[in-house]
């Protein structure tokens, strides 16, 4: 015997016997809401996932950090979540020989990582990329914003990310604690 409970509006759910002989009782706990949303994840799951993606061409020719223009945000729904962050930032270039330029991970205005210096060539299209995989405690439940900056690194010149509007991509993952 099969047992189907229709939804309010559309959908159903059907509940069907086992196919084994014999008494099989299933005890749904008694808890306000529904049962997926109400149960707690268990540690390690990813809970969310937030993805972003930015390819204008950016340039300083300054040493101190600029946007990249990379951003994303993303609303713990626990404080003791970690965020896994995942970064491609791309279309890395200098424009003169021997001038390096900068790239770091912030969490608002909280510089978490420099995972990158890259050294240019000073060649028009000779460009770079760079990848960083952090994981972040930002112990909160308010919306949280992710970016990269960069900046000229050394030398002289003007550095870019994004170089012929190449595509970077930010990834944020809730994960359970």
């Amino acid at each position: 015997m099969s047992i189907v409970l229709q939804g309010s509006t559309s959908g159903s759910v059907t509940l069907q016997e086992p196919a084994v002989a014999g008494s099989t009782v299933l005890t749904l706990p008694a808890v306000t809401g529904t049962v997926l949303t109400t149960t707690s994840p268990k540690a390690g799951n990813v809970i969310q996932v937030v993805n972003a993606t930015y390819a204008t061409s950016t340039t300083t020719g300054g040493t101190t950090y600029v946007d990249t223009g990379l951003t994303a945000t993303i609303t713990p729904t626990a404080s003791s979540s970690k965020i896994l962050v995942l970064v491609n930032q791309s279309g890395l270039n200098n424009d003169t020989i021997n001038s390096g330029t900068s790239v770091q991970l912030l969490r608002t205005s909280t510089s978490l990582v420099v995972f990158a210096s890259f050294f240019g060539f000073g060649v028009s299209g000779c460009v770079s990329g760079a990848s960083a995989c952090y994981l972040d405690s930002p112990a909160t439940t308010s919306a949280t914003t992710y970016k990269t900056q960069f900046r000229r690194g050394g030398g002289s010149g003007t550095s870019y990310v994004q170089d012929n509007s190449s595509t970077s991509t930010i990834t944020l993952m809730e994960i359970a604690a």
